[in-house]
């Protein structure tokens, strides 16, 4: 029976919710019944995916439609379609089953499926006799939704999507088609309304903007040789091992002749040597997936499971984590599921509905970057971030990833004033369901893969963020390996700032931090946003004339190094960048010519060096068995000194002058009697210090030792057995 012509119409002006109800191949009573739209056709014979011809259709529609009766079973069809003195070959796609399967469909509706991108969005595969393209994409609320691409004139008639209605899931096998290819899904809303052309949120890859299309993909190629390092990282506690953290904005750290990005394949070549002649352990790029707005440096992304075009290839991105590892470097990724932006073509109002965000801008608007936050209660969205977390420790081998923004995330009334927000079901202003989604962010991360790290940017008191979340008496515990200690920087940049004659009254500034150095697994971050807005660089930000900028900022570093806790480094601090940083040109590097900057580049290799080797000085950095105080008020002098101590390993004395007064001898009560071997000084003239020290070491007696403290400058003093 013919369908009406109404149902016939909507087909072909592309309103027709189900169109797989209507094309294909279909059994009735007399027979295989197709039907097909081959727009500009004047003919199509069907055939077997193997040539044999079936029959023929007539058409019975000016507009390009099909229909008829055809020999054997419904099956795939292609169909020899001419028109216009042309003749090209179709393969039907809606002669085709669907992909996804009931095992899915459950485990997407209970949020457990933890392969996801193995289902969502557009992979290549073989399909009952055919290459080509699956597409599926979450849309529950959609009227209608049709994928469009360069491969159909971007003709939202002409590929409308199968509806898995248990799940909200639109699919379509679309043959013939290959990697490379340009799309985007047109998506009718409930109210009749198609929505501006959407990314897809599962894509691998997308266009360099200002385009913004997804990109279908091969499967992966890159044969991985980590094992070794993956293998070395899995068996090892983090918190008892160095680790010391380069990051990275891959789009400033160095640029190519052109001013232009350089490719993955490029940063492998000069960052992985740089970093590891530099001795750090790991490199941490703030965000490299798909943005479209260069100044959001990475944080407001559209694309979560694409690296960015500007790097080139994606698989490139793939090279140089392996590349990486071999070299011995950890490769950490800033991850951003805080917030998302607004744009068009992204997640905002995906099915014409608030689908990934809150409707109510008290719960799904951020004021401070004009972005929408994810409804992290919908088991949905929690499955789609907690899917690409795992993405990057799967597809490309991440060691771990750094989560941006986690207290906006935690507090209802984060940068709202009162009415601005809505409390939680106990009146309170935790999200419960932003706690419960990084709880299981991090269960899943653990349980999947050893020897990945997660680190939260939080910057409140919030208790229990490194606390494991199979801490089931522990409401609070968000299950992070390690937390930036935020209120270690601001305390110790401000008193870096002031003039030394002041210092003396902020003592407390460098000693409050170690009330609660150990409540958390804590890394000691000077980030990029110390050095941005405004804020000016590291360099300028040190008290003083210009010698004493650059000796100060030595002491600092050295003191950083000696202090408990894992370490990061933004780029360019290392060697005293003068300007501040942009996401706009490359690092000064030819500032390293000077002795005073490069100065400051060799202590940086060094205090990494110091810091891998000695156990004293890494081991216990998350335990207070690991740090004793030897001298925490000597606020006058403006003196701190302090022992790391771990099992087996001599310990080291880290004594800090915060003064341009040199200070010899000074007593510093030492616990072991005999010679303590001069490690690090950071006023050596090797790195434009006033060389003033102590002649390779000093000896102990009586439980003290004569130290001579260079002015502005951090010493540190291991004991030899």
């Amino acid at each position: 029976m013919r369908p009406p012509a109404a149902a016939i119409d909507a087909l072909l002006d592309g309103t027709s919710a189900d169109p797989f109800a209507l094309l294909g191949a279909h059994a009735g009573p007399g027979g295989t019944f197709a039907r097909a739209w081959i727009p500009g056709a004047e003919s199509a014979e069907p055939h077997t995916l193997a040539g044999a011809p079936l029959g023929t259709l007539d058409r019975v529609d000016d507009r390009g439609l099909f229909e008829g009766v055809i020999e054997g079973d419904p099956q795939p069809l292609r169909y020899r379609a001419r028109g216009g003195g042309a003749e090209w070959w179709v393969t039907d796609p809606y002669s085709f089953g669907p992909v996804l399967g009931p095992v899915d469909d459950l485990l997407m509706n209970e949020g457990t499926h933890f392969r996801l991108y193995d289902k969502l969005g557009a992979h290549l595969l073989h399909h009952e006799g055919a290459d080509g393209v699956h597409f599926a994409v979450w849309a529950p609320n959609a009227r209608r939704v049709a994928l469009v691409g360069d491969f159909n004139d971007w003709d939202a008639r002409r590929h409308g999507m199968r509806l898995r209605a248990d799940t909200g899931v639109w699919e379509i096998f679309l043959p013939d088609i290959g990697a490379g290819r340009a799309y985007k899904y047109a998506i009718t809303g409930p109210d009749g309304v198609m929505q501006p052309l959407k990314a897809d949120p599962y894509a691998f890859a997308a266009e360099l903007r200002p385009k913004t299309a997804s990109l279908t993909t091969a499967p992966p190629t890159h044969e991985w040789g980590d094992d070794a390092h993956r293998d070395a990282w899995a068996s090892v506690d983090p918190r008892r091992v160095p680790i010391s953290i380069y990051e990275v904005h891959a789009g400033s750290w160095d640029r190519d002749e052109n001013g232009w990005y350089l490719s993955w394949d490029q940063l492998a070549e000069r960052l992985i040597p740089y970093a590891v002649a530099m001795g750090f352990t790991h490199i941490e790029f703030m965000p490299i997936s798909e943005h479209p707005y260069d100044p959001s440096w990475g944080y407001q992304t559209t694309g979560l499971f694409a690296p960015s075009a500007r790097f080139g290839d994606h698989e490139g991105f793939a090279r140089f984590v392996d590349g990486a590892h071999r070299a011995g470097l950890g490769v950490l990724l800033d991850w951003v599921p805080a917030h998302f932006p607004t744009d068009a073509h992204g997640l905002a109002h995906f099915d014409g509905t608030a689908l990934y965000e809150h409707q109510d801008p008290r719960l799904g608007y951020h004021p401070d970057w004009n972005t929408a936050i994810y409804n992290f209660g919908r088991r949905e969205v929690s499955a789609f971030l907690v899917n690409n977390a795992l993405f990057w420790a799967e597809r490309y081998h991440v060691d771990g990833l750094r989560v941006d923004a986690v207290a906006s995330m935690l507090y209802r009334d984060y940068s709202r004033k009162a009415g601005e927000w809505i409390p939680n079901t106990e009146g309170g202003r935790e999200n419960w369901e932003a706690v419960n989604f990084l709880r299981a962010t991090n269960k899943a991360v653990y349980a999947r893969h050893p020897g990945v790290i997660t680190v939260a940017e939080e910057s409140t008191s919030w208790p229990g963020v490194t606390t494991p979340a199979y801490d089931e008496g522990a409401a609070s515990a968000l299950g992070f390996g390690f937390k930036w200690n935020m209120g270690w920087m601001h305390d110790t940049l401000q008193y870096m700032a002031r003039d030394p004659i002041h210092r003396r009254h902020h003592h407390h500034n460098i000693t409050f931090g170690l009330v609660y150095a150990f409540s958390e697994n804590f890394v000691l971050p000077i980030s990029h946003d110390e050095v941005v807005h405004g804020k000016g660089s590291m360099l300028t930000k040190m008290a003083g004339d210009d010698w004493q900028k650059f000796a100060n900022l030595r002491a600092y570093y050295a003191m950083m190094w000696g202090y408990p806790g894992k370490k990061l480094l933004f780029m360019g601090q290392e060697f005293a960048q003068r300007q501040e940083w942009s996401e706009e040109r490359a690092l000064d590097w030819g500032l390293t010519n000077s002795s005073a900057h490069d100065g400051v580049r060799k202590l940086v290799r060094d205090l990494n060096k110091v810091y891998r080797e000695r156990r004293a000085l890494h081991a216990r950095d998350c335990e207070a068995e690991g740090f004793e105080w030897l001298i925490g008020d000597d606020a006058e002098n403006s003196v701190f000194a302090w022992l790391r101590r771990a099992p087996g390993a001599p310990p080291v004395a880290v004594i800090v002058n915060m003064t341009p007064v040199a200070r010899m001898p000074y007593r510093v009560p030492l616990p072991l009697e005999g010679r303590w071997r001069e490690l690090i000084n950071s006023d050596a003239q090797e790195y434009w210090g006033s060389g003033l020290g102590n002649l390779g070491g000093v000896v102990a007696a009586a439980g003290y030792a004569d130290v001579t403290l260079p002015p502005l400058a951090t010493v540190m003093l291991e004991f030899e057995e």
